[in-house]
């Protein structure tokens, strides 16, 4: 008994080695049920993430270069591009010659259309140079004015002397009210003679009327009789809508008093008469 004891008595340097090893083996239980040793799988997704990341720095840099690379284009007059301008355009060399042909003979492109009717190009790359086009101001205007004739010109005519009030509406600027006073107008005088008789219309403008004129005009199917002014009694004149009787009496005793009218101008003499409105009554009137 006394041998077996005897192994179990340690000095004091043994006691704190036997100490120090228990807490050394709780700690490592301690780390061993409470640690996450799943350290492969966090390094997986942290290469997997600086994988990612360094994948969109290359997408990043390639980008920038490919911006770099490519050629910046700035607004250009077709008509003075270079050998090397069109190179880098896209032309060939036959269709960079086709242009300079045409401009050797002093001739000018003045729209994208009439560049692919000289050059040739293709659909494609007219649709992505003609952008960029820039001809001068006065060019642009010109165009513009040709596409407003075009457009005019396309534009269907009605006779304005037998249009309804729904039809004259459909015209920018001419509403119910509008519509109404020019067809009683119409009705008041007998009809239309000429489009210039719409200056009559009370609240119609310059403008308005020039757009009435685009889609409406007089048609002359048949002669309009005239009134001879050196033969016509005064109940003849009264007939012209813009002749009142007092006016037509006037009108009488001044070709009495100098035997004959020989221009329309003459009647600007008589005191009461409306020479501004002289453009409309020859409308009505003839001197023989």
């Amino acid at each position: 008994m006394k041998s077996i004891k005897s192994h179990f008595v340690f000095n004091r340097s043994q006691q704190n080695g036997i100490f120090l090893l228990v807490i050394i083996i709780i700690v490592l239980q301690a780390i061993y049920f409470f640690a996450d040793f799943s350290s492969e799988s966090n390094s997986e997704a942290l290469s997997q993430q600086k994988i990612e990341t360094f994948q969109a720095q290359i997408d990043s840099i390639k980008l920038a270069r490919a911006e770099a690379d490519s050629l910046k284009i700035y607004p250009f007059n077709p008509n003075y591009i270079t050998d090397f301008k069109g190179y880098t355009l896209g032309m060939s060399v036959e269709e960079i010659d086709k242009l300079h042909q045409f401009r050797d003979e002093d001739r000018w492109i003045n729209s994208a259309k009439d560049f692919q009717k000289v050059t040739g190009v293709s659909d494609s790359l007219l649709a992505s140079i003609s952008p960029y086009f820039k001809f001068p101001d006065w060019v642009i205007e010109a165009e513009k004015k040709k596409s407003k004739v075009k457009a005019i010109a396309s534009t269907p005519i009605s006779d304005l002397n037998k249009a309804e009030a729904e039809e004259l509406q459909k015209v920018n600027g001419i509403g119910e009210v509008l519509a109404n006073r020019i067809v009683n107008y119409r009705t008041k005088i007998g009809g239309f003679r000429s489009e210039i008789q719409l200056k009559d219309i009370y609240g119609l403008n310059y403008e308005t009327r020039e757009k009435l004129r685009q889609q409406f005009q007089v048609f002359k199917d048949e002669e309009f009789g005239l009134i001879n002014i050196n033969k016509a009694k005064i109940l003849d004149l009264v007939d012209v809508p813009y002749i009142k009787y007092e006016l037509a009496r006037e009108i009488i005793d001044y070709r009495q008093l100098h035997e004959k009218i020989s221009s329309f101008e003459e009647l600007s003499k008589i005191e009461t008469f409306p020479s501004d409105k002289i453009d409309r009554i020859q409308l009505y009137l003839s001197l023989n």
